[in-house]
């Protein structure tokens, strides 16, 4: 199973650019794919096929209103380890010994 941390922003759109990125995380969203929106991106966690063909879809939804689409994309692979968008963290916290800020 994949994690997939990315960001994806239009180079040409000016400073405030949420709308394109509501835009980007409305597919995540409607992939049935488990995710976390942050402040920097979205974790989107499955097999990785899946997680390539959000990431093109992404990447086509921006392009018809721009000419320079900025991406960041990590990828984390474990063998047969499911729930980790919320496990890696529970891991953490326990270690500090309190819950954390999310």
């Amino acid at each position: 199973m994949y994690l997939m941390e990315f960001s994806i922003t239009p180079m040409d759109q000016g400073q405030s650019v949420s709308a394109f990125v509501a835009r980007c995380v409305e597919l995540v969203d409607r992939s049935g794919l488990d995710y976390r929106l942050h402040a920097m991106g979205t974790v989107v966690e499955g097999d990785l096929e899946p997680l390539l063909r959000l990431l093109k879809q992404s990447f086509e939804a921006l392009q018809s209103d721009s000419e320079r689409i900025s991406c960041s994309v990590k990828f984390d692979y474990r063998h047969a380890k499911k729930g980790r968008l919320t496990s890696k963290v529970d891991s953490v916290e326990a270690k500090v010994g309190h819950s954390l800020k999310k």
